[in-house]
């Protein structure tokens, strides 16, 4: 320091002690966190406590006018317990309350507590999931949880994953390996180093009509357009044909089109049907075609105690997509992509000299990066092992199976009921229903005037608040939809619900 001269330091005025504002050894530190987790705490317990419906009612314009007159950076800041208290009014009171009875028109569940617990871990200790130097246990543990759900789900020892947001960057990477694997193997062709080869205009990917509209999304970012994604007609169990899926791929072949994966859906978003796994692996095994599973909804059944069987065949695949802010009762967002053959990676493998340099792998370093396609990444997988640490398996089987029963009980008061008509069996948690108007006015159709009605309840129930229920459309007519992942809903609350639709429904036929 004496070799510095003093006029090349930049000259800094510190007037304020930012030892409050992080995570230190300092008293002032420690007292800010606890302030700041138990404000939250008790935040969130007094809008739980507080709430009577699963949406407050208020309008988006009346959320929005709060914030109207608000500077997002004032000049000086408040107290986190005073700004906690500030948004408890607008934004706690006003959020969707998705431990509601009520609260039943996605696949956005209810957490589980030890969950809870990670997030303040994960939040407070910010590791980042690029490379071991940013996360080292961290790392550890998510290959660990990883390599576990592999085995859970019957993939081989070759078998490898890497945690991701959700269905949809699992679905992408799915076909994106499944693309340049297919170049690699039968056009000697690499995607990472040529881009695009010449035969790309004539690549398909199959899947069912109801499949995520993430497959037609994925096609299109990677280059092969919406044209690439060719659809078969479901069965009437809203589950893919078999025989259809051969059908096509022959007439495919016949055209000099090229099949290059097969996204088969266990648990579509509408209705939690199961395509036939064992089958259609066969299939793709038969014309050596990339499989990948979209068990997104439905991966969940590997921890049932009634229902596994559901998804047999499902090890069979090379790729699947599994969220675990689904049916797993994690927060948002916590997905994984896992992958049979591991080799199958190296096509995203990409060593930077500041992140993952080549002497880490030669030390037996791991850097998950080399295997995503995210670099900055949560440590998610922490949500992942404490809920299983804390749960276990038998009851998480429990609340999957009462889930399921729950569906197939309020699928037969449905049934039961003159005033619905059922869609289909609910083969999981999703329960698609329509109600029927007792009339028609002169100037509609009966089906134009159900449409109405079906719509505006769904509607007329949210923007009230007393309930979140699903809509969808199913052969052309509006129907509603009930998505049961809450362990704590009973049928007596179901049965409620349908009472008030009906009431709602006849105030809109006035």
């Amino acid at each position: 320091m004496e070799l510095l001269e003093t006029k090349t330091l930049i000259a800094y005025n510190k007037t304020t002690d930012f030892r409050k504002y992080f995570l230190n050894k300092s008293r002032e530190s420690l007292h800010s966190y606890e302030e700041a987790v138990i404000s939250s705490m008790d935040a969130v317990k007094k809008a739980i406590l507080s709430e009577r419906q699963p949406y407050s009612g208020v309008h988006p314009q009346e959320i929005a006018d709060f914030f109207s007159d608000k500077i997002l950076l004032p000049k000086e800041g408040k107290d986190v317990k005073e700004v906690i208290e500030d948004i408890y009014e607008v934004i706690l009171k006003n959020s969707a309350f998705v431990n509601d009875r009520f609260c039943l028109a996605h696949l956005h569940c209810p957490v589980v507590i030890p969950t809870i617990a990670a997030e303040i871990i994960i939040s407070s200790l910010n590791q980042s999931m690029d490379s071991w130097d940013q996360s080292p246990s961290a790392t550890i543990i998510e290959q660990h949880t990883i390599d576990n759900l592999c085995r859970m789900f019957e993939y081989p020892a070759t078998a490898d994953g890497i945690y991701t947001s959700g269905g949809t960057q699992s679905n992408f990477m799915a076909l994106l390996l499944a693309r340049d694997n297919y170049c690699q193997k039968n056009l000697n062709w690499s995607i990472q180093d040529n881009g695009l080869p010449p035969e790309v205009s004539k690549f398909r990917i199959i899947c069912s009509e109801v499949a995520h509209f993430t497959v037609k999304q994925s096609a299109s970012i990677l280059g092969m357009g919406y044209r690439s994604v060719v659809t078969i007609k479901p069965n009437d169990d809203f589950t893919m044909d078999s025989v259809a899926l051969e059908y096509k791929i022959e007439e495919l072949k016949s055209e000099g089109l090229i099949p290059i994966a097969i996204v088969a859906t266990a648990g579509t978003t509408d209705f939690g049907s199961i395509d036939p796994l064992n089958e259609i692996a066969d299939i793709a095994h038969k014309y050596d075609i990339w499989l990948h599973a979209d068990a997104a909804f439905g991966g969940a059944l590997v921890m049932s105690n009634k229902y596994r069987h559901k998804i047999a065949g499902i090890e069979k695949s090379d790729s699947m997509t599994v969220d675990f802010h689904k049916l797993f009762y994690q927060p948002i967002s916590c997905s994984a992509f896992l992958l049979k053959d591991k080799r199958n990676f190296d096509v995203l493998k990409l060593t930077a000299d500041y992140l993952n340099p080549e002497i880490n792998e030669e030390n037996g370093i791991p850097d998950l990066v080399t295997k995503s396609i995210q670099t900055t990444k949560r440590f998610d997988a922490l949500k992942t092992y404490v809920a299983m640490q804390s749960i276990g398996k038998t009851v998480y089987g429990d609340m999957i199976d009462y889930t399921i029963d729950l569906a197939g009980n309020v699928a037969k008061l449905i049934e039961s009921d003159p005033s619905f008509v059922l869609c289909t069996q609910p083969t999981i948690n999703s329960v698609v229903f329509r109600y029927i108007a007792d009339n028609t006015p002169e100037n509609k159709t009966e089906k134009e005037w159900n449409d109405h009605v079906n719509a505006h309840v769904k509607l007329n129930l949210l923007l009230s608040g007393k309930a979140i229920v699903g809509q969808t459309v199913v052969n052309g007519f509006a129907c509603l939809k009930f998505t049961l992942l809450n362990p704590l809903t009973n049928f007596e609350d179901i049965e409620e619900l349908l009472e008030i639709i009906k009431e709602e429904a006849k105030k809109i036929q006035i």
